[in-house]
């Protein structure tokens, strides 16, 4: 049972991890106007990986300063999700695994 609470944990930090990466990527790609955001399809991953990436931001935007056009919350938000699956998962899922 905590095997698949672990094991659960760490894919939807996975995949919290890949969606912040892809997005950050496609912003740059709009950024410099190498995707046309006229198109439908593209507006529409864009607008629903901005609803996903969001709710993770606002608190670390709440927190940092206003740095203008340079927004570091999605390395932030990265650096958290990497300390909790390299650092604070395993000390508190290991101990209960193990003993």
């Amino acid at each position: 049972m905590l095997l698949s609470l672990y094991q659960i944990l760490q894919i939807l930090l996975s995949a919290a991890q890949w969606i912040i990466i892809i997005q950050a990527i496609l912003s740059w790609l709009v950024a410099f106007n190498v995707i046309n955001t006229y198109n439908e399809v593209i507006r529409s991953v864009l607008i629903a990986l901005d609803r996903l990436t969001e709710p993770l931001y606002r608190p670390i935007r709440k927190i940092m300063p206003d740095l203008g056009a340079l927004d570091l919350s999605p390395l932030v938000v990265l650096l958290v999700i990497y300390i909790l699956r390299s650092v604070i998962l395993p000390n508190i899922f290991t101990p209960l695994l193990i003993g």
